[in-house]
């Protein structure tokens, strides 16, 4: 579940997969039923379960020290079941896309899970190894060894899917496998502010927990996005939901099969939207393209000419509708493929070309401490609270908006006295009324006030709303 992005409603990321929509079907008009394409199609839609080991301080559950005559009884009271770590699980959809048994299916289904498993409608059950997975995108491939054939489903074009086509889902919402259901394309290119490469098919399908990283299918049967999230107030389906499209999944589980990570492009410039007014001064009749506010020097924009203030209007033969749709354009570009931009350099328009490069989206371990330590983002622990950076990987994975600052909690100490008040997953913005950014600046907040023995104030967003305690971090 995400929060941070609306106070009232939540983004809840789904847990399923879905289905669809027979082929002699007209997209256009209303269909007879969905009867013949679900059978065909639900046997490639699998049922995911994760299952985590969480490591525990079973020293603390228990009741008698070693020594005593009662130390016998500490397996009887407790401290035995979890002595190794419980195993917590999760369920999500996927589906399968090759008969090399490459399934597809979300990030966040399976993320930091120690065992996989998908389960076919026919009740057969593998182990899944993980190939590779992209927090951008939300994005995860998975793979299964079988002998057998197993059946796989064919991607679509979703540039051609257009509001109001039929659309159907296949999944296993709130634990139910093999559920259909069906609806119609609400809208395109969505913007959620989930990340960099928002383009959001939204549609009226009753997605629920228990259906992200499913498939959601045309008219004929072919996968035109994942099922990713959802926006309720309930944490059911209120007929608004969101896919990511097939044209941008098909591209990263490409490269997840082909290198087990991604290679996106690389262009060097920042932009802005295009509103009316600027449109109608550059002599356009309508709002479109994308105006280069930057230049980053000797990046492959800068060798090609391009310059601020340039307004790009297309991209490798793709006209831009929206600002927001250059980074996905660039970031599917083929490394060092020779790219054509037409742009509208005052009021005349050009085409220059350029060398997409390789974007370099890590460090590496060493240097990425290194650099935490140097800003004072290393995650740090005080009166059994531990809070790390709002770092911006913990910030796509978790779906935090950039507007929000402070720090986020990992970890609190059962026996403190923060427990039941702090909670893992909350945005503590202020210590003691004084905004803080980094888990240095929490710690030596948190510490002046542990020296003075006094209590102290935080002032935590937890899934949207602001909530105060005063905790003695001495106590």
């Amino acid at each position: 579940m995400t929060f941070y992005r609306f106070a009232a409603l939540s983004l809840i990321f789904a847990l399923a997969a879905f289905a669809v929509t027979p082929s002699t079907a007209d997209a256009r008009g209303t269909p007879d039923g969905f009867t013949e394409l679900a059978k065909r199609l639900s046997p490639s839609v699998v049922n995911i379960s994760t299952a985590q080991t969480i490591e525990i301080d079973t020293s603390q559950a228990k009741p008698f020290e070693e020594g005593s005559p009662l130390e016998r009884f500490n397996d009887f009271f407790g401290g035995r079941a979890d002595r190794d770590g419980r195993v917590s699980k999760s369920l999500g959809s996927g589906f399968v896309i090759d008969d090399q048994g490459h399934i597809v299916t979300n990030n966040h289904v399976i993320e930091d899970a120690d065992l996989i498993e998908v389960s076919f409608p026919n009740g057969d059950t593998f182990e899944a190894a993980l190939i590779g997975r992209d927090l951008a995108t939300d994005i995860a491939v998975l793979k299964i060894e079988v002998g057998d054939e197993i059946p796989a489903v064919p991607w679509g074009d979703s540039d051609a899917a257009e509001v109001g086509e039929w659309v159907i889902a296949i999944g296993n919402p709130f634990g139910y496998s093999g559920s259909v259901a069906a609806g119609i394309i609400s809208a395109r290119n969505r913007n959620i502010s989930s990340g960099n490469y928002d383009d959001f098919i939204q549609t009226d399908v009753a997605i629920n927990k228990g259906n992200s990283g499913g498939p959601l299918f045309n008219m004929d049967g072919e996968v035109i996005g994942v099922n990713t999230a959802i926006i309720s107030p309930t944490g059911g389906s209120v007929g608004i939901s969101f896919s990511v499209p097939a044209e941008l999944a098909q591209s990263i589980a490409a490269q997840l099969i082909e290198y087990g990570e991604t290679r996106r492009g690389y262009l060097g410039v920042r932009t802005q939207a295009v509103s009316k007014e600027i449109a109608r001064s550059r002599g356009l009749d309508k709002a479109q393209g994308a105006l280069v506010t930057s230049v980053v020097e000797d990046s492959p924009a800068d060798k090609a000419g391009l310059q601020r203030r340039d307004l790009i209007l297309s991209f490798d033969g793709k006209p831009l509708t929206a600002a927001r749709l250059l980074s996905r354009r660039i970031a599917e570009a083929e490394i060092d493929k020779l790219v054509e931009i037409e742009i509208l350099r005052k009021k005349k328009r050009k085409t220059l070309t350029v060398t997409i490069e390789r974007l370099k989206e890590k460090v590496s371990e060493e240097e990425k401490i290194r650099r935490e330590v140097a800003a004072g983002n290393a995650e740090r622990s005080v009166a059994g609270i531990s809070v790390e950076a709002l770092s911006e990987d913990v910030r796509e994975r978790y779906r935090i908006d950039e507007d929000i600052n402070g720090v986020r909690v990992v970890k609190v100490g059962k026996r403190t006295t923060a427990s039941g008040k702090v909670l893992k997953g909350d945005i503590i913005e202020e210590v003691g009324f004084d905004k803080i950014s980094t888990p240095a600046e929490f710690a030596e907040a948190m510490e002046a006030a542990e020296k003075l023995d006094e209590p102290i104030t935080l002032v935590i967003n937890r899934r949207g709303n602001y909530i105060f305690y005063a905790l003695n971090p001495k106590s």
